[in-house]
């Protein structure tokens, strides 16, 4: 199996919008409180763990605010209290105990910010970074990203630190945004401990060093990081994986670390990754680190298959086509190869191909066989190439044009 690293600018991409929707439940705000002096705000995006906004709070009154009612908490914050002030704008921005609001949120983040509030500040800079109820602006967010990871502030800094990756209202420095993360990650941030995994296997900023990018990517998968625990879902896929794939391929990692194979596959499996599903099977199916059976094998292949993971899909189809782990039944194996033909893997395709032509699990249909072998072809196929020059003799011109049409059909499909 060809396991590629994901795009490091995907996964950053893909854990800064996590944090986004984490964080937008704290964070909406209105054009009114756009006019923000320049000095005072900006708003930045990225990637912080769905408590972290709250974190600095709880150490010192969150849970006297969760249990104040809310015309306490307004007391407070209309007196100044920048901690009440904070909570209150998240209050607002998530409508937990109070009204929905675009315009409040960064009215009440903002008193909280200029009083030097590094929670208030991050979140001021979320706005301004996502544009969400304030006017878009990266410098200002960079700024309130700035001030709040100067108070060392773990979201703050690994927000700071996105920007620097991404060359969003500063330059690209990626040792800057190493720099940044890694004070995150210190701090245990689990999102920024994944980012610097991502820096680390892809050498942006550091010297390209698996043994770093697997105890940053562990450290994140442990707090159940939805991104280094996602990665696991593009096994087999377009993308790569971050943890599991590292210990499974040993890249990076010293014999004898078979047992975190299991360990971060298993976690993510029984959270229900189809990815880590897919991959928990084709470790039994074959034997890689842990026990060949097939019957395990089938039953975590199908649970990915369940959700959609082509991959599994086309297995799962194998495994009936083979009489591996379950009775021997072509029409099972031609449904799961249909399936996962249509999201384009080309492996199923050909398969299917194969099935039509000789007629097993299926009536015989070379106008459709030759229809997969030609979808198969295209995206590189060289075995379905090969099968449907084989065919192509046996068919009428006017088939062959038929099969075209038909291949269209699919492709467009597939696109959608």
């Amino acid at each position: 199996m060809n396991i590629r690293w994901i795009n490091p600018e995907h996964v950053i991409l893909c854990s800064r919008m996590l944090l986004i929707v984490l964080l937008l439940s704290v964070c909406t705000v209105a054009a009114q409180d756009a006019k923000t002096d320049a000095d005072t705000q900006t708003d930045a995006d990225t990637q912080t763990d769905a408590d972290a906004n709250a974190t600095e709070d709880a150490n010192a009154t969150e849970d006297a605010n969760a249990t104040e009612d809310v015309e306490s908490l307004v007391k407070k914050a209309e007196a100044g209290d920048a901690v009440a002030q904070n909570w209150l704008g998240w209050m607002y921005a998530d409508g937990e105990g109070v009204p929905d609001s675009d315009t409040q949120p960064a009215k009440w983040y903002r008193k909280a910010a200029l009083q030097g509030h590094a929670a208030a500040q991050n979140n001021l800079g979320l706005m301004y970074a996502t544009g969400e109820g304030l006017p878009e602006n990266a410098a200002a967010a960079v700024r309130w990203f700035r001030k709040a990871a100067a108070k060392e502030n773990g979201p703050g800094q690994n927000n700071l630190g996105v920007m620097y990756d991404s060359g969003t209202g500063v330059p690209e420095d990626y040792a800057e945004a190493v720099k940044w993360y890694r004070m995150a990650a210190d701090q245990g941030l689990s999102v920024a401990q994944n980012n610097l995994g991502v820096m680390y296997a892809n050498a942006k900023g550091v010297a390209k060093d698996d043994d770093e990018a697997v105890k940053w990517f562990g450290k994140a998968a442990e707090q159940g990081n939805a991104a280094a625990q996602s990665n696991l879902e593009a096994v087999e896929q377009e993308d790569g994986i971050a943890l599991g794939g590292m210990y499974a391929k040993n890249r990076g990692v010293a014999e004898g670390h078979a047992e975190a194979t299991v360990k971060w596959y298993s976690k993510a499996a029984e959270e229900g990754f189809a990815g880590a599903q897919f991959r928990f099977g084709w470790m039994h199916d074959f034997g890689e680190v842990l026990p060949e059976d097939d019957a395990e094998a089938v039953e975590w292949y199908r649970k990915a298959a369940a959700q959609g993971n082509a991959a599994a899909q086309y297995n799962l189809g194998r495994m009936y086509a083979d009489g591996l782990g379950v009775p021997e039944d072509d029409k099972e194996a031609v449904e799961w190869y249909r399936k996962a033909s249509k999201q384009g893997h080309v492996q199923a395709q050909t398969e299917l191909g194969w099935m039509c032509s000789i007629g097993l699990g299926m009536p015989e249909d070379d106008v459709e066989a030759y229809a997969w072998f030609n979808v198969a072809a295209a995206a590189g196929g060289d075995v379905a190439r090969e099968r449907r020059d084989s065919i192509k003799d046996d068919l009428e011109p006017s088939e062959i044009v038929r099969s075209q049409e038909m291949a269209k059909e699919i492709f467009k499909r597939i696109q959608k």
